[in-house]
Order: structure tokens, then C-alpha cells, then sequence
């Protein structure tokens, strides 16, 4: 399950020390490496999104990935507020 963050915490230090930035192709995840690139699939439609790792979390129970806003709705997400994914790490 993804679910996706925006302007709330727009500007704000992400874990890995980049600010927030809701138009960028990034994600949470509780424990990838920062850096980490991810193919993350929406499965209710096919689309895909590649993102890399700045964040952690998302800690909400169910949710494995955290999208930026422009992640989201790139793959359909952003109105529905979360989806079922696949995600599969990329290497360098």
C-alpha cells in the first residue's frame, strides 16, 4: 500500500537532510538506503513511476512507500490518497 505527501510539509529537512519537495520524483520508505532508486507500479492500472529514497517511513500501519505528490499523480494515485503497489529496486 502507497499512500502519497504534498504541501504540508513542503520545504521541511527530510531524514536523509534534502528539503521536502512534493513536485519531485521521491519517496519514504522505513528502510531502503537514501539514494535508493525504486520503480513503484501502480496495480490497479499499470502506470509506473520511478522515485528515489530521501525519507523515511511512511509509519502508518499497512503502508509500505510514501510517494511525493508528483509521484502520485504521475501513476494515479493523488485522488485516491493511497493504492495497492508493486515496488522493485533499481541498481545503479
Amino acid at each position: 500500500m502507497a499512500s502519497w505527501f504534498g504541501d504540508e510539509i513542503a520545504g521541511q529537512p527530510t531524514a536523509s537532510g534534502a528539503p521536502c519537495d512534493p513536485d519531485s520524483l521521491t519517496a519514504a520508505h522505513r528502510d531502503l538506503p537514501f539514494g535508493s532508486r525504486v520503480r513503484v507500479t501502480n496495480l490497479s492500472n499499470g502506470k509506473t513511476v520511478v522515485v528515489t529514497i530521501t525519507d523515511r517511513g511512511p509509519y502508518a500501519r499497512g503502508r509500505l512507500i510514501d510517494l511525493s505528490r508528483a509521484a502520485a499523480e504521475q501513476i494515479g494515485l493523488r485522488a485516491r490518497g493511497r493504492g495497492q503497489v508493486s515496488l522493485a529496486l533499481l541498481g545503479d
